[in-house]
């Protein structure tokens, strides 16, 4: 497509999966079991995908249990008293902590990739969390024999090869999932805790080539669970001008939803590098209501106003189910969106002549 249009990534889960999901969690079912469940989640999610005519597609983290945890799997070195989200409708989420070292991946995201690969016929994009987020793992009190800065070194290690895992595994694109940028100024509105994870995950990036990080984008929200946020309170003036450093060659933002998008539209357009894309959020996944393809083309042409059309993107706001058990959104609402992003951005190229 002449203006480019990629998911961010998860998709609700049929309930099926999800009752199994939490049988397997209780010993109720085996392995062998989910897996083809599994297997039949990822192939019908691939198939819908491709039939709303997305040029990317993704595995809709069927397999995920979140996607800011599922590095986690496995690991027995972890307390589950770790760092508590609050959302604004009141729910939480709460990290685990870690209580020993050494620190390791029990998954990397790019063992996803085969499954999908197997029944993709266009490209697969794949989601990895963000180091900076798994750095929330580390108690405030430390690790006895275990200091943090040998964390973090262990921590960007693992990051490195989440990333490498997925680009070793036939991924189309990688996409570091940032959602804690925007909560991060809202816990220290100085910005330096911002700007430790904007450091940290750059840290991460320098390990890979200039080719390699212009298939690397970045994903910001205020969070998106149960059609809540935890931080849509925070002013986007004070996280773009640090997110736009990161050494990406695409970042993926949230705007549908926004209250004063063309704002923050033309403080991106000053900020974004000319190697860069800003792929623009047309779907707004907390609500329920499916955009028109002219609503979708309304927005894009807003967005051109200030970002050029060569480098100027689409997606949506948020993954439309990021924690496994996130039912607010049905899957049918979900594909029905993503088809009206699909055909809305090409309407939308079609109006700007490109």
């Amino acid at each position: 497509m002449p203006i480019p249009t990629e998911p961010i990534g998860s998709i609700p889960r049929p309930r099926k999966l999800q009752d199994a999901m939490a049988a397997c969690a209780r010993g109720d079912i085996g392995a062998h079991t989910l897996g083809a469940l599994f297997d039949a989640a990822v192939r019908e999610t691939i198939t819908r995908f491709e039939a709303t005519g997305s040029p990317v597609v993704s595995d809709g983290e069927q397999a995920k249990p979140s996607f800011a945890t599922y590095p986690l799997d496995g690991l027995e070195n972890l307390a589950a008293d770790g760092v508590i989200i609050p959302f604004a409708d009141g729910h939480t989420r709460q990290l685990p902590r870690l209580v020993a070292g050494p620190f390791r991946y029990g998954t990397y995201a790019g063992s996803y990739l085969p499954r999908a690969r197997k029944y993709a016929r266009r490209p697969v994009k794949q989601a990895v969390i963000s180091a900076s987020a798994m750095s929330l793992l580390y108690p405030a009190d430390g690790i006895p024999d275990y200091p943090r800065e040998r964390f973090l070194a262990d921590l960007v290690r693992q990051a490195v090869a989440d990333i490498r895992s997925c680009f070793d595994n036939g991924a189309y694109t990688v996409q570091i999932d940032f959602t804690e940028g925007r909560l991060a100024v809202k816990l220290d509105p100085s910005g330096a805790l911002l700007q430790q994870f904007i450091d940290l995950n750059n840290q991460v990036l320098s390990h890979f080539t200039p080719t390699e990080r212009r298939r690397i984008g970045v994903h910001t929200c205020p969070g998106g669970d149960r059609d809540a946020t935890h931080s849509a309170d925070v002013d986007y003036a004070d996280l773009i001008p640090l997110l736009l450093t990161l050494d990406v060659g695409s970042f993926y933002l949230q705007m549908a939803s926004e209250a004063h998008p063309q704002r923050v539209l033309k403080m991106v357009a000053g900020l974004l590098r000319p190697h860069q894309r800003a792929f623009i959020g047309v779907i707004d996944v907390l609500n329920e209501e499916v955009e028109s393809e002219e609503t979708v083309c309304d927005r894009v042409l807003a967005a051109a106003e200030y970002i050029p059309p060569s480098r100027l993107g689409t997606t949506d706001d948020c993954g439309f189910s990021p924690f496994g058990d996130d039912v607010a959104t049905s899957r049918d609402t979900a594909f029905a969106k993503i088809a009206a992003r699909v055909r809305g951005t090409r309407l939308a190229a079609q109006k700007l002549g490109v």
